[in-house]
């Protein structure tokens, strides 16, 4: 009988310790009571919309918390989602650290901030708080089609998944069971996945704080982060906050895809006044300043790289030439505007994006240069519209020529050479086509109606249009 004990004793405890980790259960969640020594918590926040801002605090934030040797972090989060890369960029960051990591909802953890929250150890919501609602929408709030909606489910499933399941022990029967179940995650995108008792209204699934913690997506209720520290054992602790320096505020602001849009513009509507006006200066000098503000954060930021920024001067480049020294719109010009555009484009991705799965990272590419183009051709049809505005103001008058230069009051674009009709010379080049002749000593411009003259043979004044002589040899 001792022995019979005994033996189930041993069951027991293989269970406990060898099943949760064939099951996927994760090791990374600590058991705070057994540590003694001081716990140095690294708390970060994501109070906005999910973007390259975003992500950009969360890197710094992993890797600060790294350095300092921290033995938890906290994301402090609230935000109604943003933009899916840089969510999956974070979720990939916390699946993948080795320090655990708890997210604190402060109020919305919506679509983007869903996919976050769902990839930490741990979550903790503040009464009233909300989590879910995970559809992929465009910009307008629309959902995307199928294919966008399909990779989101699967990516909502693999993250709750990754978390394992928990051991449940029934005398000596032993089941399993999802920490968070998979399918409330894809209902979260979803409105088909149809779950008995949690989500069969036919309607994307949101849960609020209670109902999180009821079905496993909610560790438990906290009103502040203390609180959170407390519900999850640690008693000795120290918390270090992550702060943005002024730098990383501007960085933050300026790689807002609105306002890159926006820079965009400038550059674009800045040369195109330089090249209708040249010499005025300020436009050029707003391009130049937009374009240095649209490179320089995502520089800093390592997305941008050297040959990209090269790609879009060169760009500019060519279209001044194709405008001011080759005739006519051709090869040049064209190539300028795909550099310009290849170069504004690729700038904004990170290169992190061409590890992804092929459809993702189109759609990613894409998105970038909707942007561009979008911009651009915006700036293009307002600087037209508005350059014919500024011409006929008063208040510029003196920046572009309004009065009219008429003939009869002596103004003249080259001399009158009409009396020249008839008169005879000789070539003093040869012309092919064009060249000079001379005439009474002395020497004009001219083209040939007919053929090639070589020089010394005669000619002969045939007639005088737009400022140019035209002749044929006098035999002719």
């Amino acid at each position: 009988m001792k022995k019979s004990i005994v033996h189930k004793l041993l069951l027991l405890i293989f269970l406990l310790n060898i099943v949760p980790i064939l099951a996927g259960t994760t090791i990374r969640d600590k058991h705070w009571q057994s540590i003694n020594q001081s716990v140095l918590i690294y708390e970060f926040a994501i109070n906005k919309e999910i973007g390259p801002a975003a992500w950009r605090i969360t890197q710094q934030s992993f890797k600060e918390a790294i350095q300092l040797k921290a033995r938890l972090i906290i994301i402090h989060l609230n935000t109604y989602g943003g933009a899916l890369d840089a969510a999956d960029s974070i979720r990939t960051k916390i699946l993948n650290s080795p320090i655990p990591v708890y997210v604190y909802i402060d109020n919305n953890a919506a679509s983007a901030g869903a996919l976050i929250s769902i990839a930490a150890d741990r979550i903790y919501m503040r009464s009233g708080a909300s989590i879910g609602a995970a559809t992929v929408v465009n910009q307008t709030g629309e959902p995307m089609p199928d294919k966008y909606q399909s990779f989101m489910r699967s990516m909502m499933r693999a993250t709750a998944e990754y978390h394992g399941k928990d051991t449940i022990i029934h005398g000596i029967d032993t089941t399993f069971k999802w920490r968070r179940d998979p399918l409330i995650a894809e209902a979260m995108v979803d409105p088909r996945t149809v779950i008995p008792n949690v989500n069969d209204s036919g309607k994307v699934l949101s849960f609020t704080t209670e109902e999180a913690i009821k079905h496993g997506y909610c560790e438990g209720k906290a009103n502040s982060v203390s609180e959170v520290i407390k519900l999850a054992g640690i008693k000795n602790y120290e918390i270090k906050e992550y702060k943005l320096t002024t730098l990383e505020k501007l960085i933050g602001f300026l790689i807002n895809p609105i306002l890159q849009g926006i820079l965009i513009m400038i550059i674009v509507a800045g040369v195109y006044f330089e090249m209708q006006s040249p010499g005025l200066a300020f436009p050029i000098l707003a391009a130049i300043t937009a374009a240095f503000l649209y490179f320089a954060p995502l520089y800093l930021q390592g997305i941008a790289q050297h040959w990209e920024m090269i790609l879009f001067v060169i760009g500019l480049i060519l279209i001044g030439i194709e405008i001011f020294v080759i005739p006519g719109f051709g090869i040049t010009g064209i190539s300028g505007i795909a550099l310009v555009i290849i170069g504004l484009t690729l700038s904004m991705i990170d290169k992190k994006v061409f590890d992804l799965e092929s459809g993702k990272a189109i759609g990613i590419i894409f998105r970038s240069l909707f942007v561009v183009m979008f911009s651009m051709t915006i700036s293009l049809v307002l600087s037209i519209y508005f350059s014919s505005k500024i011409i006929a103001s008063s208040r510029f008058v003196g920046m572009a020529l309004k009065f009219e230069q008429n003939k009869g009051e002596g103004y003249v674009s080259v001399d009158d050479r009409s009396n020249l009709v008839g008169a005879e010379g000789i070539a003093a080049t040869v012309l092919r086509l064009s060249g000079k002749v001379e005439i009474n000593g002395d020497t004009y411009d001219a083209i040939s109606e007919i053929g090639y003259i070589n020089q010394g043979e005669k000619i002969k004044v045939n007639k005088y249009e737009s400022g140019q002589l035209y002749v044929n040899r006098l035999n002719s």
